[in-house]
């Protein structure tokens, strides 16, 4: 049975930078010898991969999901930017922000490592806009240990407002 599914790396756009913008929930940082290496592997191999984006119809702006870093380096790099003549390689794909974000962190975690202080405030934006410990598990790749180490790095009660908890001892 064919599907009707279409991978969105079979549509990449060559999209002008200064149309596109920073994600605010992206918990993954590259230290600056990996910067360096980005920059070098661009400049000699030229971009491999898309960015992959949404785009903001109302506000005629692509929003990064993946890709910050190859997106900085056109950024700070003239030679990268005039070599492409401004613009960026994407992929497009259309989702709601909860599913933007778990692309994002599924992206992240299939190549290393990112900021749990960052992570953990993903969790909570995720908690409050209702999606379950089971759906970030699911929609993360993360454990459900995982999950509450991270809740309990916010501090927020509110994460846990569903959560039973054993009677193990009790005041005298």
């Amino acid at each position: 049975m064919m599907s009707h599914f279409r991978s969105p790396a079979y549509n990449v756009r060559p999209i002008p930078i200064e149309k596109i913008r920073a994600n605010e929930y992206n918990p993954n940082s590259v230290a600056l010898p990996e910067m360096q290496l980005l920059y070098d592997s661009i400049k000699q191999d030229g971009y491999t991969m898309p960015v992959v984006v949404y785009y903001h119809e109302e506000q005629d702006v692509y929003e990064i999901v993946d890709g910050f870093h190859r997106y900085t380096v056109m950024l700070k790099h003239d030679d990268i930017y005039n070599r492409e003549n401004g613009l960026l390689p994407c992929s497009i794909i259309e989702k709601p922000i909860s599913d933007r974000i778990a692309s994002t962190i599924r992206h992240n975690r299939a190549r290393g490592s990112h900021n749990v202080d960052l992570m953990s405030n993903i969790v909570a934006e995720l908690i409050e806009m209702g999606k379950s410990d089971k759906w970030v598990s699911k929609h993360l790749g993360m454990s459900c240990d995982e999950i509450l180490r991270l809740k309990q790095i916010t501090g927020l009660a509110a994460l846990f407002k569903d959560k039973e908890f054993s009677q193990s001892w009790e005041i005298l």
